[in-house]
């Protein structure tokens, strides 16, 4: 279900999991940069596939907090610490952001960093949600 507009100008090319921008009005649901570390602050994957998937999956539980769910984000920001195995997991990266968020893709973008505050952390994820006014 779609909850926001997405915006798609005429002509551009259409992207590739991820939208070039949201139309959104409601109640707004900011988590924290989210990381690959389970509930008890451990590491359960040290390779980027798995830490991704544990960090969609904390930033669910964020924003189910808030009464918010995958359908409402409006914008994701990524860190990874390494380029190169981000760009050669994209098909990994795109199933397992699928099975942890469904097929609703946000604005996005993504940065590369020389490193995060936890050393173990390989990608780090903001989000950013809007749950539409009642």
């Amino acid at each position: 279900m779609t909850v926001h507009r997405r915006l798609q100008p005429p002509g551009w090319p259409e992207p590739k999991g991820y939208a070039n921008g949201i139309e959104a009005r409601g109640r707004l649901v900011v988590t924290g940069g989210q990381i690959g570390w389970d509930e008890r602050g451990r590491f359960p994957a040290a390779d980027l596939v798995g830490q991704t998937a544990q960090a969609l999956r904390n930033i669910r539980a964020v924003l189910a907090e808030g009464g918010a769910g995958p359908e409402h984000l409006v914008r994701l920001t990524w860190y990874v610490t390494d380029i190169a195995a981000y760009r050669a997991s994209l098909r990994e990266l795109g199933g397992v952001y699928r099975e942890v968020m469904g097929r609703h893709f946000p604005a996005m973008a993504l940065v590369a960093v020389t490193a995060l505050v936890e050393p173990e952390a390989l990608v780090e994820i903001e989000a950013t949600a809007v749950l539409p006014e009642g």
